[in-house]
């Protein structure tokens, strides 16, 4: 791991935060024997009740958080995506839901049903799971904002539906955040990269993986057909199949559409990519050091979408597509949004632009985010995939 540089100083309540998680994770770690994975100690430096970052006050979505999301600097990325959902939700019928993993500030969720309902396409009702107590008021706030007459067509759950649905799942920049486990070939083993602990100091500590990583690593090595080099790192989410069948069984009948930055394996777990993709999120300063800022700040990995793939067939569902976020988007009508700018200022034309360009272009999100679409007992074509689709590379 590299030393953050540069990074803005802890207020005296931020530093007395990030202490006090840490202070809790020294204890677990006591409590292991002196060790922790790294999947346990993401759990929790994210989720922690009241301590965690997903699960404290902090801001962390726009200027004045952490990072900014496509939702956020890019309104026409829900509209959109509406239009996906538009041609799916009236395929199902008008009884379908639409349930929103993770729904962040509630920008997404705004601009999705405003556009539905210029379609003529609003779901039944509009889920949100999402377990954050402050992110649920900010959602709440936006919507009453943007669309306060709809506000009464959403429901915030605390867990996912007991009974399956008929509709749509949606999750933007959910699974990069799934807990991952860290691993290193050390002389053709597979090591486990944890977290120990010295003085109240978090440290980075490897020790012989468990048979259940180094089965995932062998799995990675043969689906590639190389053998990864000595001193390799990277991560593996080993916890996907379960957590997708979780959300697989929710949905009885419709298409669970994921999008976020990611690779197929092949190329995520290339030879020349010697130290994974871990990533750290703090002020729109990104680095490697998860264990600098404890609870202040977000701790992600980039997708493995064949992963993905396997893990959500192995719940029973079919891959309806797989493509870029660029292609996705101009299958949805993007060339059209940015088009149709009759009775527009200029202002709002230029900003249109801009937006289409931070969505599409290759050095901005418009290659490194990826869409997949996954569907159970719905066989229509999807049109986000009609442009490029990109399955074969999975």
């Amino acid at each position: 791991m590299t030393v953050p540089l540069g990074l803005p100083e802890l207020t005296p309540d931020e530093a007395a935060h990030s202490a006090a998680l840490t202070e809790r994770i020294h204890a677990e770690i006591v409590a292991e024997g002196g060790w922790i994975g790294f999947d346990r100690f993401m759990q929790l430096a994210l989720y922690e009740p009241g301590l965690g970052y997903y699960s404290a006050g902090a801001r962390k979505f726009g200027a004045a958080g952490d990072f900014i999301t496509a939702p956020e600097v890019a309104p026409v990325f829900s509209r959109c995506l509406a239009l996906q959902c538009a041609e799916v939700l009236q395929g199902l019928g008008p009884e379908s839901r639409l349930l929103e993993l993770g729904a962040g500030s509630g920008a997404m969720a705004a601009e999705l049903l405003a556009e539905l309902e210029r379609q003529g396409a609003l779901p039944a009702e509009y889920w949100i799971l999402d377990l954050s107590a402050d992110l649920r008021e900010r959602q709440r706030e936006t919507l009453d904002q943007v669309v306060p007459h709809l506000l009464p067509r959403v429901q915030w759950l605390d867990s996912l539906p007991d009974v399956p649905f008929t509709g749509m799942i949606l999750a933007n920049e959910v699974l990069d955040a799934l807990t991952i486990e860290r691993f290193a070939i050390r002389s053709g083993e597979v090591n486990a990269l944890g977290v120990s602990s010295e003085f109240g100091q978090l440290q980075l500590a490897e020790v012989r993986a468990a048979s259940r990583l180094v089965a995932a690593v062998r799995r990675i090595e043969a689906d590639t057909g190389i053998a990864l080099p000595d001193g390799y790192e990277s991560e593996v989410c080993t916890g996907l199949a379960p957590w997708f069948e979780s959300i697989a069984y929710s949905l009885e009948r419709g298409v669970l559409l994921f999008i976020d930055y990611g690779l197929p394996r092949r190329e995520y777990y290339s030879a020349e990519r010697t130290r994974g993709t871990l990533l750290c999120h703090f002020r729109h300063r990104f680095h490697e050091d998860a264990l600098t800022r404890v609870g202040l700040q977000d701790i992600t990995a980039w997708v493995d979408f064949t992963a993905v793939a396997t893990a959500a067939q192995g719940a029973g569902c079919e891959v309806a597509g797989y493509t870029t976020q660029a292609h996705f988007l101009i299958g949805c009508g993007l060339g059209d949004f940015v088009a149709n700018v009759e009775g527009l200022e200029l202002v709002q034309r230029l900003n249109l632009s801009r937006q289409a360009m931070v969505l599409t272009l290759p050095g901005e999100m418009g290659e490194r985010f990826k869409v997949i679409a996954l569907s159970k007992d719905y066989v229509s074509p999807l049109r986000g995939f009609a442009t490029r689709d990109l399955r074969h590379s999975l």
